[in-house]
């Protein structure tokens, strides 16, 4: 039925996962032979049994179907839990202590995007040279074979009771609207809201993975515009809206302003850091410095880190933080949860705080520093050229003398502001991200960098 892929198409073992545009790039054949590599891979160091789930979009049940066949042909049990969040998934491999798994989705790429996050052992997630390497080990197509069942397992109960147990919402009863922009977050999220104490309004709920509202990317403004305006016509007191596989939350306030992750975290550490025994807290590269500087007038630690679920993720979890997350969405909750990333459950905590407080979302960030910053820019690089580029940004900062760090990318750093620019590990894109403390000296840097970009990026 399915058959080994020796044309595999290498760009798509990229930096977190495996991701690419189906059937084109992904079909099920890759799937299959991905599944014979995994398989063979978790035998060969001891394991029996892998975790596999899958998102709402359109090719995912036919991947889910070829990867599960490719495992179990390598003689590796399969635990199927079939449709399900990504954030269902990694509670089911804790919850069945089996942490060799495979979730289908491509998170919040386009529709016509697929792929496979994946984790081998406790290590969790597989990133960076963990993936190279097993494309090197596919490549050899020298696979176990062997007999194994299948069982379907439901997490849904579990995961339910997990979120019954752990919020203690305040007297105000909040008025919400959520999104699941017609992502996987669908199949649960009225469900799971209404267990509390919540003015809820849905939009965009049914799973359909047409995606046919918005794109299924919560952390970029232009998509939650239907989010704000039922927000304003509701009286509601804030927006959530989650991402195509359900780990991502964004935000927007009472009169419609979107509020990037960052400020987000602001009003958890504020929330938190008095709770908490270890008053570290981990961001990424890309967040504002209004978000250390409030770490640091609290009495805490920032740690700056990488981009990336699978190693901000990783980080949080070896240097047992707290709490961490960056800017696109992911956050990690380890004070009195699990600490994967769930968007709903970002979205509850956000909740509980303000069914505690009578100020709104807005008021919890009263006194924090303010910069001016831009969005994250994208630019349309092959997956051939945009580390090159990057390097060369390196070598312009090093030219002109100015100070910069190399932990994600190329970040350079100003007195009165900073320049990111890094190769996306998602896609044939370089971002850039720019942030001052002026909206004059914010165009500067933006003008300078973009055009170095383009000049570089050809």
């Amino acid at each position: 039925m399915y058959k080994y892929k020796q044309d595999i198409n290498k760009n798509i073992f990229r930096g977190y996962d495996i991701r690419g545009i189906y059937p084109s790039e992904i079909d099920s054949d890759t799937a299959y032979t991905i599944g014979r590599g995994f398989g063979s891979y978790i035998k060969s160091i001891g394991k029996t049994h892998a975790v596999i789930g899958h998102d709402n979009r359109l090719s995912s049940e036919e991947l889910y179907e070829a990867l599960k066949t490719g495992i179990m042909e390598s003689g590796i049990n399969i635990i199927s839990l079939g449709l399900v969040t990504t954030p269902m998934y990694y509670y089911a491999c804790i919850k069945l202590k089996v942490y060799s798994g495979v979730m289908v989705t491509a998170s919040h790429n386009p529709k016509d995007d697929n792929g496979f996050k994946f984790a081998f052992d406790e290590s969790g997630n597989c990133k960076g040279q963990e993936i190279q390497d097993f494309l090197a080990y596919i490549l050899k197509n020298d696979f176990t074979t062997g007999e194994a069942t299948c069982e379907t397992y439901d997490i849904r109960p579990d995961y339910f009771e997990l979120f019954s147990t752990n919020f203690n919402f305040g007297n105000r009863r909040v008025k919400a609207v959520i999104d699941p922009g017609n992502g996987t977050t669908a199949i649960l999220a009225r469900e799971l809201y209404e267990m509390f104490p919540i003015d809820l309004i849905c939009i965009n709920e049914e799973s359909d993975g047409h995606f046919p509202n918005h794109h299924p990317d919560p952390c970029v403004e232009k998509n939650l515009d239907q989010l704000k305006k039922a927000v304003i016509e509701n009286g509601a007191d804030i927006g959530l809206a989650f991402d195509g596989d359900g780990d991502r939350m964004g935000l927007v306030t009472s009169n419609g302003t979107f509020i990037p992750t960052d400020k987000y975290m602001i009003i958890v550490v504020r929330d938190i850091i008095n709770k908490v025994a270890n008053k570290k807290f981990l961001y990424d590269v890309k967040c504002s410095k209004s978000l250390s500087d409030e770490i640091e007038r609290l009495g805490g630690e920032g740690i700056c880190y990488r981009t990336g679920n699978s190693y901000t993720k990783a980080k949080v979890r070896d240097d047992d933080l707290p709490f961490g997350g960056e800017l696109s969405g992911h956050v990690y909750f380890r004070d009195r949860w699990p600490g994967f990333d769930s968007g709903l459950y970002a979205g509850l905590r956000m909740l509980e705080i303000l069914s505690n407080t009578d100020k709104s979302v807005e008021g919890l960030l009263e006194g924090i520093n303010e910069y001016y910053s831009t969005e994250e820019l994208k630019f349309a690089s092959p997956d051939t050229v945009k580390f090159g580029v990057v390097d060369k940004i390196g070598e312009y900062a090093e030219s002109k003398g100015y100070k910069y760090i190399t932990i994600d990318g190329v970040k350079v750093l100003f007195d009165d502001g900073w320049a990111l620019v890094r190769a996306s590990n998602t896609g044939p894109n370089l971002t850039a991200r720019f942030e001052a403390s002026t909206k004059e000296r914010l165009e500067e840097l933006q003008n300078e960098f973009v055009g170095k970009i383009e000049e570089l990026n050809k």
